[in-house]
């Protein structure tokens, strides 16, 4: 008997290094490209459960307890090993790193997302380090709270790992601080002897093609902030009156927004979607999401568990149009892509279900209309069409903002650094300065992805602060609250967002959701004081 890996993985690998045999693949840390699901080879599996005590997500399932709908991966975790069989690795145990006098090492990291949050538990590994960690909102977990679905609450399960490491005594939480605003780097520096930026990439590519200035036009991402609760896009005006939405790349977040806009009014009651978002879509006339994509099928920007997560949906068909492509050769992933594009084909539709429609093979090439959107100029190897729709999102990918005080790179939209440690202008490392994450790496991977980033950027801290490197004398904590204090900054601390957890929670209790989220910046502030 074996345990399987379902879709929910988050790919952090927390469940590699318990495994007593070894069968878990691929490692993250030791492939080039980032992998999007693991695989438990059932041949080895020795039945001990020691992965589901490790897993983050619940994403672990003895094969005999798969839930309804995660039964194909039992064959999917199999079917791995057939073409590439499991070879055992030499393992060397990690031990605990040798303590260090406590202030010793200060560091700052802004933003508190995955990338931070897996920052700052690889910096408390090492007894003695004290840590500060910045966030601009009063709520810590950034994309985790912003950005997984609401109905992916087995995802954001990966919180709890985080909030072991919040909990340290040597972390302090400064939320409601927005560096850049309420304290500069320099201030940073001056009572830190290093800073880590795990601030992402907010800014969404545009596409550059005519029409684009039209109205109804929006980055699929900001959608995202929307009906998760993100104060700052509270305010979109979507235009949900149109029967058709489109959206223009074919990613995970493509998709998450596609299932949100066609998912059964009732399930989406159950999640813990913005309640502005959800009673929009409950008056919502979107019968169909167009998904474009500019390739076939294996070569797809979404992970195979989101593709066969939109199966599951109740009252909703998925339609398959354009060119798939040739079924791949190579690839396990790409070859389980196209495979279940190809069963979607075949499968037969019901009158009156909405409709997520994969199109492959696709190219917008313009947006029609005069002052909104009222459709799509696309291409394909049949020619030219149009698509008619008021509503369309784009999700082409992101790019990091320039940080006020540190080198930025245009083109790629990241900090230049090299494994964490930023570059400046002149080519010569910037002392005490590192990145993480998407403005680190660009905007690759998944939530566990972050994880090996942060090990690698951490490492190299390290690494400066026994070479001598980060040796300096700095402000302490309550110099920094004091500078805050006298900016009139009302920080939110720890006991504060668990004042607003608390709030959240009991509201969603008395609606049987897993929370109603406080949206409003000053009703969060309001909440956090009553602690």
């Amino acid at each position: 008997m074996a345990f399987v890996i379902t879709q929910n993985c988050c790919t952090d690998a927390s469940c590699v290094p318990v495994c007593p045999v070894d069968c878990i693949r691929p490692i993250p840390s030791e492939d080039s490209q980032p992998a999007q699901m693991l695989y438990i080879d059932p041949d080895t599996c020795v039945d001990c459960g020691a992965c589901v005590e490790a897993c983050p997500v619940d994403a672990i399932y003895h094969e005999d307890e798969l839930p309804d709908d995660q039964t194909p991966y039992r064959e999917i975790n199999a079917d791995y090993f057939v073409g590439q069989p499991l070879a055992i690795r030499p393992i060397t145990p990690v031990g605990r790193p040798d303590p260090i006098e406590r202030g010793a090492l200060r560091v700052a990291v802004v933003g508190a997302g995955p990338a931070a949050c897996y920052a700052v538990s690889e910096l408390v590994r090492v007894k003695g380090a004290v840590v500060n960690l910045f966030e601009k909102l009063p709520t810590p977990y950034g994309l985790v709270r912003f950005g997984v679905a609401p109905d992916h609450q087995r995802t954001k399960g990966v919180i709890a790992s985080y909030e072991t490491a919040l909990n340290n005594h040597d972390v302090s939480c400064f939320f409601n601080v927005e560096v850049g605003l309420d304290l500069s780097h320099s201030d940073l520096l001056d009572h830190h002897h290093a800073v880590i930026y795990a601030v992402g990439a907010s800014k969404s590519r545009d596409l550059g093609i005519p029409g684009e200035q039209l109205s109804g036009n929006h980055a699929a991402a900001d959608v995202v902030g929307w009906y998760n609760g993100h104060p700052d896009y509270a305010d979109l005006d979507i235009d949900l009156s149109g029967q058709r939405a489109v959206i223009v790349g074919n990613g995970n977040v493509a998709l998450d927004v596609a299932r949100m806009f066609v998912m059964n009014r009732d399930d989406l009651a159950t999640t813990d979607i913005a309640e502005h978002a959800l009673t929009a879509l409950n008056t919502s006339s979107i019968e169909e999401v167009v998904v474009l994509g500019r390739r076939g099928a294996a070569d797809a920007a979404f992970s195979i568990g989101e593709l066969l997560a939109l199966g599951n949906l109740r009252d909703v068909d998925v339609i398959i149009e354009g060119d798939i492509g040739e079924r791949p050769d190579d690839g396990f992933d790409r070859t389980l892509k196209y495979d279940t594009v190809r069963r979607y084909a075949d499968r037969s539709t019901t009158a009156g279900n909405r409709r997520i429609v994969l199109r492959f093979d696709t190219k917008l090439e313009e947006y029609i209309g005069e002052h909104a959107v009222r459709g799509l100029l696309v291409a394909d190897d049949s020619g030219q069409s149009s698509i008619e729709t008021s509503l369309v999102l784009r999700s082409i990918g992101y790019r990091g903002a320039l940080v006020d005080g540190l080198p930025f790179d245009q083109e790629s939209g990241t900090v230049p650094n090299e494994a964490g440690r930023v570059v400046g202008d002149d080519g010569e490392m910037v002392s005490g300065v590192y990145v993480t994450g998407w403005i680190k790496r660009g905007p690759r991977g998944v939530i566990g992805t972050n994880r090996i980033c942060a090990h690698e950027t951490v490492g190299g801290l390290f690494d400066d602060f026994h070479k001598g490197v980060l040796v300096r004398e700095v402000a302490d904590n309550k110099s920094l609250e004091s500078l805050l204090d006298s900016r009139g900054v009302d920080v939110v601390d720890l006991g504060g967002w668990r004042a607003i957890d608390t709030f959240e929670r009991e509201q969603g209790a008395a609606a049987a959701r897993p929370r109603v989220k406080v949206v409003e910046v000053p009703a969060l502030l309001a909440a956090a004081r009553a602690q």
